[in-house]
């Protein structure tokens, strides 16, 4: 058997075996990474009162369907696409405005499934297995690393905010307190990096728990 059949085979195993575990966990962080900045604005700045998705949806099939804009333009234009968002109005404009944009959608949805299928993969594990090696017990740095990017994942997502382009983490700051634009830029950065090392950690993490599920047993 060879390694990525391997580890393809262990993974659909316990998700197969925890397939209650995989949606939970995978609908709480899809969850949490799109309301939670807004939800965490209303409440320590001002509640929002405005939610919309984006009106222009309804015209994107016949833009993608159109022979008269070039396939580079759409596929540079796609992914910015803000498909719905929320707002609170303030005494000078937009008090503070979250959106949420294709790019951000796709990355929510391929960090909850990469958490979904970690801890399907942590429990099945633990309970079907016999404990050996790196990783086998629930203190062991496998689980510890899954914590640690669960926290970082549910801090540093990047999502677009109204008039700066600042993500999950400067909304956070800002939720206190406010930031000048170079702290903004220097949040995003961090966070692109944070983001980034999250979904790298928890691929690594699914694999390697995909790998030891799917050793053959003797």
């Amino acid at each position: 058997m060879n390694t990525v059949r391997r580890v393809f085979e262990g993974i659909g195993a316990a998700i197969r075996a925890r397939l209650g575990v995989f949606a939970l966990v995978a609908a709480l962080v899809f969850l949490l990474n799109l309301f939670l900045p807004p939800v965490l604005l209303s409440l320590v700045r001002k509640p929002w009162d405005y939610f919309a998705f984006n009106p222009w949806l309804k015209k994107l099939p016949g833009y993608l369907g159109s022979s008269d804009v070039p396939i580079g333009r759409k596929l540079e234009f796609l992914p910015k696409l803000a498909l719905f968002w929320f707002s609170a109005d303030g005494l000078y404009g937009p008090e503070w405005g979250f959106a949420v944009t294709v790019s951000d959608l796709l990355r929510v949805a391929l960090t909850s499934l990469l958490f979904g299928a970690y801890f399907a993969l942590w429990f099945y594990r633990r309970s079907s297995l016999a404990p050996s090696g790196w990783g086998a017990g629930p203190a062991r740095p496998g689980g510890v690393v899954g914590v640690l990017a669960s926290t970082l994942g549910l801090s540093t997502g990047p999502c677009t905010v109204t008039g700066c382009g600042a993500p999950v983490l400067p909304v956070v700051g800002l939720a206190f307190a406010g930031l000048s634009s170079g702290t903004l830029v220097l949040l995003a950065e961090l966070s692109r990096v944070g983001t980034a090392a999250v979904l790298v950690l928890t691929g690594v993490g699914v694999a390697y728990f995909g790998w030891l599920v799917g050793r053959p047993r003797r």
